[in-house]
């Protein structure tokens, strides 16, 4: 055990209240993390979110013992920016790593990192996409690779269905690794629900009639088994839940363990991810934590995924480096109606495609500014190739799509837009432009520029180019996932 370690006990144990007899009770066990990653999943899309079909058990198992927060929000729609936010405590554009792809730099300090150096053991298992430099933050790295690969190693790596690997049939083999006595901290992570999806992975699958079709989506056959199928790899992600859940229990740590199941962005579908809309920005956040968390609880604060880097080290009784740009959140486990921010930030940059969006929401408002307003707000290109998108392209051919369908089509885009969020949660209807807004519409200018201007935050000297057509998804020549940053 590191002397960091020791000091960080010590460091707890003074903080505790003194008994009235006079003697400091004995030091509180460090809590254990298990941060359960999931990949393209949207907020809405589990039963302990009022989903209506999806078979989420475990999800909704650990909601019901642990704390559900209903506006927690990632930096970024999109996959290894956000991973990178996440582990970094910072917004995309400061870690080095904004762009999809692009690996997240050696010298960017992690909660990973501090947590190791205080004498947590540290491990990742399942999907990676962070780059060589960001794997050396952990003792035991099980790695699911680029693709959806089956490691005979991994234990229940398929479903009873079959179908591609989930990436997460290594967790609970993580887990039977940790040394006794030491606590640790396990970055479990899935493929699911990512694109492309496969018939057949359960042995009773979602059918149509269990779909939800949102407003931004035309409802139509071909849409519907499209959102099915993507309903199915929720249910396979589910069940590997559920075996880590088995596994603390099993281990009988659960108590001093504090789980936390987040995704990386939104759905996968037009309109969704890669969007700072909140159909691609807005997380499911559960939080169990049974030695400080009431079970069956909810908050309705904002909460950042910049948030979790201060928070787990402010649990772990450690202080956090001045780069850190979040809030913890300890105070609203102790409370749910507690407040640590006023506001959310969110961007988006390259991801397939060239573009350049901010946005920022309070609780009642959201206002979006997009810079590069001569593009559509498309989809990612494993999108684009999907069946949703591509029965868009014949509806919008028909005019057969409602403007809110049209929406990722339209150019040019509005440089700015503000949603009534509180009334409006699809964001729907742009409400710029209503005289009744304007107060919120300057308020929410000055604080999107202020943030700015505070973090950083400046305009590439040029754009980068496009990887695939806008309208098939198909590979351009010439392009290797958009300009790696000169030094990389």
């Amino acid at each position: 055990m590191s002397r960091n370690f020791l000091s960080a006990t010590l460091l707890l144990a003074t903080a505790m209240s003194i008994a009235a007899c006079g003697e400091a009770p004995a030091p509180a066990a460090p809590p254990n993390f298990v941060l359960l990653v999931a990949d393209d999943m949207g907020w809405e899309d589990a039963s302990p979110y009022g989903h209506p079909s999806i078979q989420t058990p475990n999800l909704q198992r650990l909601a019901n013992q642990g704390m559900r927060f209903d506006h927690a929000f990632v930096a970024t729609s999109s996959c290894s920016p956000s991973r990178a936010s996440i582990l970094t405590g910072k917004y995309p554009h400061q870690t080095g790593a904004e762009q999809l792809h692009w690996p997240l730099p050696e010298d960017q300090t992690t909660f990973a990192d501090l947590l190791r150096e205080a004498g947590y053991w540290t491990a990742s298992a399942g999907k990676w996409h962070l780059g060589d430099a960001a794997v050396a933050r952990f003792d035991l790295v099980i790695q699911g690779g680029g693709e959806r690969t089956t490691d005979a190693a991994n234990e229940n790596e398929r479903m009873p269905g079959g179908g591609y690997a989930s990436g997460a049939g290594a967790w609970v083999n993580a887990l039977k690794q940790r040394p006794e006595g030491q606590p640790f901290l396990a970055w479990l992570s899935s493929f699911d629900p990512h694109r492309p999806y496969e018939e057949g992975i359960l042995d009773t699958p979602h059918t149509l009639e269990d779909v939800v079709v949102p407003a931004y989506l035309p409802d139509t056959p071909e849409v519907r088994k499209d959102l099915a199928l993507y309903y199915d790899e929720i249910a396979r992600l589910d069940h590997y839940v559920g075996s880590v859940l088995d596994e603390l229990d099993r281990q009988q740590i659960a108590e001093n363990t504090f789980v936390l199941f987040i995704s990386d962005n939104g759905a996968p579908f037009p309109r969704a991810k890669t969007t700072v809309y909140d159909s691609g920005v807005r997380t499911p956040w559960i939080v169990r934590f049974p030695a400080r968390v009431e079970a069956g609880s909810a908050t309705a604060s904002l909460v950042s995924a910049v948030d979790l880097a201060p928070t787990l080290l402010d649990l772990a009784g450690l202080e956090s480096p001045s780069s850190f740009e979040g809030q913890s959140i300890a105070p609203i486990l102790d409370d749910p109606s507690a407040v640590v921010r006023d506001h959310i930030f969110a961007e988006k940059n390259w991801h397939d495609f060239d573009d350049r969006v901010r946005a920022v929401r309070d609780s009642r408002y959201k206002y979006i500014r997009n810079f590069y307003a001569d593009i559509p707000n498309g989809p990612p290109a494993d999108a684009i190739r999907g069946d949703t998108f591509q029965k868009m392209r014949a509806l919008r051919d028909e005019g057969a799509l409602t403007p809110q369908q049209h929406i990722v089509f339209d150019v040019p885009r509005p440089e700015e837009e503000l949603y009534l969020v509180a009334d409006d949660p699809q964001e729907l209807y742009d409400v710029s432009q209503d005289p009744a807004h304007a107060e919120a519409l300057e308020r929410l200018r000055g604080a999107l520029d202020t943030w700015m201007e505070t973090t950083g935050d400046t305009s590439p000297a040029e754009r980068t180019l496009d990887e695939y057509d806008r309208e098939t998804g198909d590979a351009l020549p010439n392009r290797t996932f958009g300009r790696m940053p000169p030094d990389r």
